[in-house]
């Protein structure tokens, strides 16, 4: 008798789910997706409803093969990939291609890998989930229908290579918004004044000056704040109002997909991407021992703030016994999802919260054990007493001035004893007051006047935009770490110091997107169709109509664009500035080494300029290396040559340009050359760089086919490969402050090592 077949998604999970079922089932992977859209053309028949044209997805024929191997007998298949949209289709590509007579096909959800979800879901089958699986399909269109006809405007109109992306260029769009935000806010300089107060006795402590007569203090300038000084010169201070009360901090939710990313980005330092990674690994199994693999997560792409009342009391009965009855509620606490949460499966929690940390500490590695002890302190914190606080706020009084402070003691640790979110180390929380009563006359030891300026917004982290995504519902959770990946990969953003900045070619993407589509990059737009994915979902909305509303407007602005976007190959972008040498407008245009000025006057005039951008986004022309003058003397005027830097390289140029154009390439035959190992970057060349010297003794580095090939650098390559744009070499650069470091020499690229 043939065995029934279980299909899943991860090889990794073939394991853990065949030690529960035994022999009694075969159990197999699909890797991922089996069948997607082709990857040389769009895919889609637009005339014929949106029909998409699906293939086996190139490298898969053998899986597939080792499927239809395993199912030839079976007349129950059961399909098990992942327990949303992606898995759905998943499992109804899977069941199409192994189509077969009097064969039945079960939906099963494992929601976590442990014995009792599996045999329960096996023994609870679900049907194809029909509507879920064209969320997917309309998604998968949507997105190709814009990568693949925005794209090539892209590489036609700036440069090869780039994308646009539904979800992705509204990413980059917040990003660059953000970053014009910060440029165009002018400081406004404000001024604090704090009382250090005490009684007849110490502690001191500090109160803020709040209420100036019945406003609220404004003190805007260093001659406003000596006023309130002068004022203030023998006044009695008085303790005008205590309040006393005992402050709840309640615990947070388990966590949802985004709320992990966050914490784990804030509080391990992981980035988003390797956050979902971790947690795949969690969820789909680690082996506890020989043969015994199990899940150690529920799954963990959710929304839902959910959790069974199984799982709550398994919790509670815990904390009672190890942290003592005084932390253990009387009853579970459930927390309230947001609107339009899906609520399919439960939030990010131990599948067996007697599974401490402590206890797989050993089967885990560093970076897994820290993912999941996060996760296991969140979930069992969620379900314990609050913290309690003693809360004491005083307001302080001296002629008209009233001056507050609040200080408070952690009366009782509640759910802090296993968590802390990060809010409770409050300024608040460490000013010790004295025993203070109403009417009580206390000593002003020192006023002291501060000078503050108000902040731009700030840029924004991987946590802080992954929130941000979330909260305007811009894509899904488990797309985010993707997004992340995607914009730094396509060179549109750079993440310094944590923080994301917009590249300049990000800036002029964008630029030209958001003026050339309209709606469809909009953030509102862009939240909307998640909805409407949603809707799909949940059989509240139609696929196609959604397709036909979306398409009429995409096509008229795809159509616009191809008319009217600015060639930035061509044209380029005008920036308002004069040529300073024909005084024609220059415009920005985008080369093989990145975005420079070149004037529009070409080729009559051909000057161009290397550029950067100060504070206010205002456009900087860099001062090129062209004043070390040489020996040697042009042959037609007899005016000093020059070493100068050009998009090939350096050469020598006549010191009485523009009325004399003459250049030599520079004569390598009197110097001396020092292999340095590394390959010319020209690209066609088979030269190699070496150490070179000028005929003034000045070390640079230049191509051994010399004069084939007139590659030439002032700065010392390096044998190390860029990390972010793949150049084959590093150069070295100093500062006074920094010293020696490396430096990608490729134009645009920012990427940078640091002194170690």
């Amino acid at each position: 008798m043939s065995k029934p077949l279980v299909i899943v998604e991860s090889p990794t999970k073939v394991r853990t789910v065949k030690k529960y079922l035994g022999n009694d089932y075969n159990v197999a992977a699909t890797v991922g997706h089996v069948r997607d859209l082709p990857q040389k053309n769009i895919g889609i028949d637009i005339d014929n409803n949106f029909e998409p044209q699906y293939e086996v997805i190139p490298g898969k024929q053998k899986v597939i093969s080792n499927l239809k191997k395993l199912a030839k007998d079976a007349s129950e298949i059961y399909l098990a990939p992942d327990p949303d949209r992606e898995g759905e289709a998943i499992a109804w590509h899977t069941a199409q291609l192994l189509q077969g007579k009097n064969r039945r096909f079960h939906r099963v959800l494992f929601h976590e890998l442990t014995k009792n979800a599996i045999l329960n879901s096996m023994q609870n089958p679900l049907e194809l989930d029909k509507s879920k699986f064209e969320a997917q399909q309309i998604r998968r269109i949507l997105d190709r229908l814009v990568g693949y006809q925005v794209s090539p405007l892209l590489w036609k109109k700036v440069q090869r290579g780039l994308s646009a992306g539904r979800v992705q260029t509204v990413a980059v769009r917040m990003i660059c918004e953000r970053e014009r935000e910060i440029q165009a806010f002018d400081p406004e300089e404000y001024w604090s004044i704090t009382a250090h107060l005490q009684k007849d006795e110490p502690p001191v402590f500090p109160a803020k000056l709040l209420k100036i007569g019945d406003k609220k203090a404004k003190v805007s300038n260093e001659e406003e704040a000596n006023a309130v000084l002068k004022e203030l010169e023998g006044e009695t201070y008085v303790v005008d109002r205590v309040i006393k009360k005992t402050v709840k901090r309640n615990p947070l939710p388990p966590f949802t997909t985004s709320k992990l990313q966050q914490d784990s980005i804030h509080k391990l330092r992981f980035s988003a991407k390797k956050t979902m990674l971790l947690a795949q690994q969690l969820y789909e199994g680690i082996d506890l021992g020989p043969g015994e693999p199990v899940g150690l997560i529920t799954y963990m792409r959710t929304d839902s703030t959910r959790v069974s009342n199984e799982a709550a009391l398994e919790a509670l009965d815990y904390i009672g016994k190890v942290y003592g009855p005084e932390y253990r509620p009387d009853k579970p606490r459930f927390f309230q999802n947001k609107k339009k949460v899906q609520d399919a499966h439960e939030a990010i929690r131990p599948t067996n919260v007697l599974r401490t940390p402590n206890q797989v500490s050993d089967v885990l590695s560093k970076d897994q054990l820290a993912l999941y002890t996060l996760i296991w302190q969140r979930f069992v914190a969620s379900q314990m007493n609050p913290a309690l606080f003693d809360q004491t706020s005083v307001s302080v009084k001296a002629g008209r001035y009233l001056f507050h402070a609040t200080g408070s003691t952690l009366k009782f640790k509640g759910y802090l004893m296993v968590y802390d979110a990060g809010d409770g180390d409050k300024d608040d929380n460490k000013i010790m007051l004295p025993v203070l009563e109403e009417k009580m006359i206390l000593q002003c030891n020192k006023l002291e006047p501060k000078q503050h300026f108000t902040q731009p917004p700030p840029r924004f982290s991987e946590a802080s935009l992954v929130k941000e995504l979330e909260e305007n519902g811009i894509g899904r959770p488990s797309t985010y770490a993707a997004i992340l990946s995607t914009i730094r990969d396509k060179g549109y953003v750079d993440l310094v110091k944590r923080y994301f900045r917009p590249s300049e070619l990000g800036f002029i993407v964008n630029d030209l997107l958001v003026s050339s589509f309209g709606d469809i990059f909009e953030v509102p737009f862009t939240a909307q169709m998640e909805d409407n994915l949603d809707k799909v979902e949940t059989s509240q909305a139609n696929s196609l109509e959604i397709l036909n509303a979306f398409y009429n407007s995409f096509k008229q602005d795809l159509e616009n664009a191809g008319d009217k976007m600015v060639s930035v190959k061509g044209v380029g972008v005008p920036t308002g500035i004069k040529c300073p040498q024909c005084e024609k407008e220059l415009h920005i245009k985008i080369g093989k080494n990145g975005p420079f000025l070149a004037c529009s006057g070409y080729p009559e005039c051909r000057f161009t300029r290397n550029y950067d951008r100060d504070d206010k986004g205002g456009i900087v022309m860099e001062t090129p290396p062209e004043t070390e003058e040489t020996d040697e003397v042009c042959d037609k005027c007899g005016k000093p040559m020059l070493v100068k830097s050009g998009p090939y390289g350096t050469f020598l140029g006549c010191s009485g340009y523009p009325d004399c154009k003459n250049t030599k390439t520079m004569n390598g035959g009197a110097q001396q050359n020092q292999a340095t190992g590394i390959k010319c970057p020209v690209e066609g060349c088979d030269g190699e760089i070496h150490e070179r010297r000028s005929k003034r003794g000045k070390v640079f580095y230049g191509c051994s086919k010399y004069p084939k090939c007139d590659f030439a650098t002032w700065d010392k390559p390096v044998d190390k490969p860029c990390p972010v744009c793949q150049s084959p070499y590093l150069v070295e650069k100093s500062t006074k402050k920094s010293g020696v470091y490396l430096k990608c020499p490729t134009r645009g690229c920012k990427y940078r090592e640091d002194p170690q």
